[in-house]
């Protein structure tokens, strides 16, 4: 077996013990003196990496080609174990190399390219980090407290960073080259994976990894954050037990699945869950759960699975809940059906900039379904399944709120009713950038709360009418 192929067969086992064990990223904040990167934009913090010098930089390249060379054949462990001897026979024959000062510092990244992912593990070992972009060999970017930085991490070259995307992708099953130039994957703690490579990057090949927090944020984590109130935590929570069909929608990053897998949590242990997504992100605690992950074609471009076929699917598997990580396209005709034939309680997100816009998107993904059906019966039908519409956003400061919890009170006529029961108002902003806001009920109870009475689930009326601060 190659070096590579060894390497990606360890690769996922390595992530997860250096997951476990502080040591290593310790070692790399005390090493590397934490240089700040200068940032042209003043609304990005500095983000601190290590600043490599040239001869630092030689160094690595020639220890890499050397284990390529001549270590081969050897087991990755052997090489770690193995690094002393192995830099100190590089420097003794290239006596150009001044000695290097971050020893431990240059052990640790060479580690992380033979055992891990390379230039960018730290920042995946980074829990304060949310997201990191790799735009290209030279240029990574990450994303702390809703804020991007541009960091002073750099790969070699692009074959560099397609290494580390092997890495990534192969022990999945998944694929990327020039025939299959993008891929949606995930890492071993669900961090989802996103890359695309040259000729449809210009940049060179670059990755995208949104990661989640190893121990899933709850209900209280979000009311901490600010993402809703008490009040509101309430009311979704009862929600969900009173199994009401719930649709997520919100913009790109907004923080869609975080709250859909808190959503989600809510659900009895005893009912049989299905979860559906195109790659695996859900973090359910409950014992009765079932996660299917779409397919991409194979090399010939046959035996694809889509999110279509697995809604399809699940409704032979005799779901209480079936839970869909996103609406895109033509499933969700299948999931209204699904919601109006039965499956009560189901969850699902969508893109949408407001519940209005989301309502208006569903009708456009009924229609690719490529169902000739008329406009007043897909509004039949979406007014029929969806109860509640819950819209997040990322504001400009870089949080991420809860804008709109809307009832989806029927139809009149040839339109959708929605009514807001709880909304965000803003009232400025102060003089950091942030924004000034609150998120209050807007006095109306919804329709569904007598249906909520009656199944001996009680919400005090108290939660839809604005505190007054005294």
């Amino acid at each position: 077996m190659s070096l590579l192929a060894r390497i990606q067969s360890k690769s996922q086992e390595n992530m997860k013990e250096q997951k476990t064990d502080s040591t290593p990223n310790e070692e790399i904040i005390q090493k590397a003196e934490l240089i700040p990167v200068e940032v042209s934009s003043p609304e990005t913090e500095p983000f601190y990496t290590p600043e490599p010098s040239e001869d630092y930089t030689e160094l690595k390249n020639l220890i890499f080609k050397y284990i390529v060379k001549e270590r081969n054949d050897e087991e990755v462990g052997e090489i770690v174990s193995d690094l002393d001897s192995i830099i100190t026979e590089i420097l003794n024959e290239n006596e150009g190399i001044k000695d290097i000062k971050d020893w431990k510092m240059l052990k640790e990244e060479i580690k992380n390219d033979l055992t891990g992912y390379g230039p960018i593990n730290p920042l995946l070992l980074d829990d304060s980090v949310t997201e990191v972009m790799v735009n290209g060999p030279k240029q990574v970017y990450a994303e702390r407290n809703g804020k991007l930085s541009l960091t002073a991490i750099q790969f070699r070259d692009n074959d560099h960073v397609m290494a580390v995307l092997e890495k990534i992708v192969a022990p999945l099953g998944r694929r990327i080259d020039e025939s299959s130039p993008m891929v949606d994957a995930r890492l071993m703690d669900g961090s989802r994976v996103n890359a695309i490579i040259p000729p449809l990057a210009l940049n060179g090949p670059t990755i995208t990894i949104r990661k989640f927090s190893k121990d899933p944020f709850t209900i209280h984590d979000l009311v901490r954050f600010g993402t809703l109130t008490e009040e509101m935590a309430d009311f979704i929570k009862a929600s969900v037990e009173a199994k009401l069909n719930i649709f997520v929608s919100g913009g790109t990053g907004s923080g869609k699945t975080t709250t859909l897998n808190v959503l989600s949590s809510f659900i009895s242990n005893k009912d049989r869950i299905v979860t559906i997504e195109d790659a695996a992100e859900l973090q359910l605690g409950q014992d009765h759960v079932v996660s299917l992950e779409t397919r991409p074609p194979n090399i010939e471009g046959k035996g694809a699975i889509s999110i279509r076929d697995l809604v399809r699917n699940s409704l032979r598997m005799r779901p209480d809940r079936i839970v869909i990580g996103e609406v895109r396209g033509g499933e969700a005709l299948d999931m209204l059906q699904a919601m109006n034939t039965g499956h009560d309680g189901s969850l699902a997100t969508g893109h949408s900039n407001s519940p209005r816009d989301m309502v208006a998107r569903l009708e456009t993904m009924v229609l690719m379904a490529g169902m000739e059906l008329p406009v007043k019966a897909i509004r039949e039908q979406v007014a029929g399944a969806l109860d509640l519409i819950i819209q997040q956003s990322r504001l400009k400061d870089g949080t991420r709120r809860i804008t709109n919890i809307t009832e989806v009170q029927g139809l009149e006529g040839d339109i959708i009713v929605l009514q807001d029961i709880f909304k965000f108002k803003q009232s400025g902003v102060d003089q950091n950038g942030k924004i000034i806001g609150k998120l209050v009920p807007t006095g109306i109870r919804p329709k569904f709360y007598e249906r909520m009475e009656n199944e001996g689930i009680h919400l005090p009326s108290s939660i839809f009418t604005e505190k007054v601060e005294i």
